[in-house]
């Protein structure tokens, strides 16, 4: 029986093990790096305090600011990546065999593959569910523009075309089946022709954007029936996932496609009430595009808050009595192709 399953039952308050990993490598650009230490400066610490968590530093990954990488253009930084992914996998790790809840602050999305593999190592496995606009699924052979960081649930599944280097970072490859996952959230305009065919092919569920907006608890639930019971829970919440013109704090300013922050808040406290979740990985936070007064940031420090507070409640969230994986994605609601259709491979 592994560590984390003893744990299950516990009904003491949980202590929360901050993991931060400054770093874009995997981004399209700079800015992602400041975000561990610019939610600290909006209080989130104090907000997990004031929630009634006990709060603690689990470990700071390298700083580094992103740069263009000419030498390898289809997996851009890819070594200072995986350092950076290691160390949030290494911290993660000797924080949920304390019996903590990690809480990664990242830095780019594919930081998530380090929480995950963390908790797959330590539980025997996991379950992901995936708060985003978009799937992640691409690989270097899919896409041309070389960004790591919508490549990193295609690396968890080692989906054909994916590096070496990400696919084999966990204790096993792939670190999940897409039994295991879920996408919350999901815009299909946004996603490639790659990634509607591995959705629809290898039977990846998925919660569209439209219910997540019209009914953010339900859909959060959902996304908990979508995913094998029998794993414990892995959370990521890409903040792209809010619509740029309600609360612009991502890298990627897609405006008028996201969920309202409060709907994507909502959605996130019902996730992290289930007792097998173990952890929460947060990314693609630029906190230059937020207001120069800080309110944007501390609405979201605020609402994190609130929700990571959900973790002492240690209820089973019950998701719907069946669930059909064959409905069909989403249609686009705007006449537009993927969000970077200039960068697919032709």
């Amino acid at each position: 029986m592994s560590q984390l399953k003893q744990q299950t039952s516990d009904p003491r308050p949980r202590r929360v093990a901050i993991v931060s990993a400054p770093s874009s490598a995997a981004a399209y650009a700079p800015g992602q790096e400041q975000a561990p230490a610019a939610l600290r400066a909006a209080g989130l610490l104090r907000r997990l305090e004031a929630a009634g968590l006990s709060v603690r530093e689990a470990g700071e990954g390298p700083f580094f600011r992103w740069q263009p990488d000419p030498g390898d253009p289809r997996a851009q930084n890819r070594a200072r990546a995986r350092d950076s992914i290691l160390r949030a996998a290494a911290a993660s790790r000797k924080a949920l065999r304390n019996g903590d809840f990690v809480l990664l602050l990242g830095g780019d999305c594919t930081h998530h593959l380090g929480l995950l593999s963390a908790v797959v190592e330590v539980a025997g496995g996991a379950g992901s569910i995936y708060l985003d606009l978009h799937g992640d699924l691409n690989t270097p052979q899919s896409t041309v523009d070389g960004s790591l960081d919508w490549m990193g649930l295609a690396h968890a599944l080692a989906l054909p075309g994916t590096t070496k280097e990400l696919r084999e970072i966990g204790p096993r490859s792939p670190l999940i089946e897409p039994s295991d996952l879920c996408l919350l959230g999901l815009l299909e305009s946004d996603a490639t022709e790659w990634e509607r065919a591995r959705i629809r092919e290898d039977g990846i569920g998925f919660v569209p954007r439209s219910r997540l907006q019209a009914d953010p608890q339900g859909a959060a639930r959902q996304a908990i029936a979508r995913v094998n019971h029998e794993r414990h829970l892995v959370v990521h919440f890409d903040v792209d996932a809010v619509d740029f013109n309600d609360a612009p704090l991502s890298e990627h300013p897609g405006r008028g496609k996201g969920v309202t922050l409060d709907a994507a808040l909502q959605a996130l406290g019902v996730l992290l009430r289930d007792s097998r979740v173990r952890g929460l990985s947060i990314g693609e936070l630029n906190p230059d595009h937020g207001a120069a007064d800080g309110s944007t940031l501390a609405r979201l420090v605020e609402g994190l808050g609130e929700a990571l507070g959900g973790i002492l409640t240690h209820e089973r969230i019950e998701g719907f009595e069946r669930v059909e994986r064959s409905e069909g994605l989403e249609r686009p609601d705007v006449t537009e192709g993927p969000r970077r259709t200039a960068r697919l491979e032709t």
